[in-house]
């Protein structure tokens, strides 16, 4: 891992990681469901023009079309979906420390489901981790916390791995703008259509909320997807993964000056612990 990896996958986290603290400040002034339908079309239709634009193939292969429907129903509408739908009601520092398990679930479930082999050291790290956002969680549903927001993010963290544990190589035809944005409108048709009938109407075009938005669309929405691809062509996709260790102390640190979430000694304590677990498993899954 050269010095160029290193300051991508930190980049990569940072922005990664700040996307809860805006999200938290989008569904303030208007419906969640609409907000991420309108990002995703707005980004997806940013991304296939800039990937036109670059000479990259608009067709998909049989294995990318594959990948676009599901990580588009499953990252975008479900896993996004019900993270942005959790923050009326939780912090945007709790989203982030619950979204940051998800290399522990895949890790756990090609594990426990699949047979894939775990060192002794990825055992503890999957024992530590989930220790971690256990103690959290107790702490801040003692708190107060709303039970449904943390069960949606919860729910939405087991969506995204899965959806991770199954699927591989998306964007192998290097038309990875084009399959971003693909996946982006898979994900706002599915958004669309659920806000349209179901979510109640509601929203504020706030200077707050377009700040919030064109940030979403362009930096997480965009430039962290892209980047993350190009971190996962240079170093491979597990190592990669290493730098999401980070997430949870980017994201409670983020929340805290941008929102001005309080944190908590058992916030601090967990968080360190999560961390060291992530770390842990990639660190096995590595030796493997």
């Amino acid at each position: 891992m050269d010095l160029r990896a290193i300051v991508m996958g930190l980049v990569f986290a940072l922005v990664w990681s700040s996307a809860y603290a805006t999200a938290r400040l989008i569904v303030a002034d208007a419906a969640p469901i609409l907000s991420l339908a309108i990002r995703f079309s707005v980004s997806g239709a940013l991304a296939l023009g800039l990937g036109a634009a670059l000479g990259q193939s608009l067709r998909l292969d049989r294995a990318q079309l594959r990948a676009t429907l599901v990580f588009g129903l499953c990252q975008n509408a479900i896993y996004l979906g019900l993270n942005f739908v959790a923050m009326q009601w939780i912090e945007a520092s709790l989203a982030a420390i619950i979204a940051s398990t998800m290399p522990l679930i895949v890790a756990g479930l090609g594990w426990a489901v699949l047979g894939q082999r775990l060192p002794r050291l990825g055992v503890l790290g999957l024992a530590l981790g989930f220790a971690g956002v256990t103690l959290i969680m107790a702490s801040r549903l003692g708190a107060g916390a709303d039970p449904l927001g943390v069960a949606l993010c919860l729910v939405a963290a087991l969506a995204l791995a899965t959806a991770t544990l199954t699927l591989r190589g998306a964007a192998s035809g290097g038309n990875v703008l084009v399959v971003v944005g693909y996946q982006m409108w898979v994900g706002a048709a599915v958004l669309w259509a659920v806000a349209l009938t179901v979510e109640p109407w509601r929203l504020s075009v706030t200077p707050q909320w377009l700040l919030a938005m064109s940030y979403q669309i362009v930096m997480p929405g965009i430039f962290a997807t892209v980047l993350w691809f190009a971190l996962v062509r240079r170093i491979g996709a597990v190592k990669a993964a290493t730098f999401h260790f980070l997430n949870p102390f980017l994201g409670v640190a983020i929340a805290a000056l941008l929102l001005h979430e309080a944190v908590r000694l058992t916030d601090m304590i967990g968080v360190a612990v999560v961390m060291a677990g992530i770390l842990a498993v990639q660190l096995s899954r590595q030796a493997v």
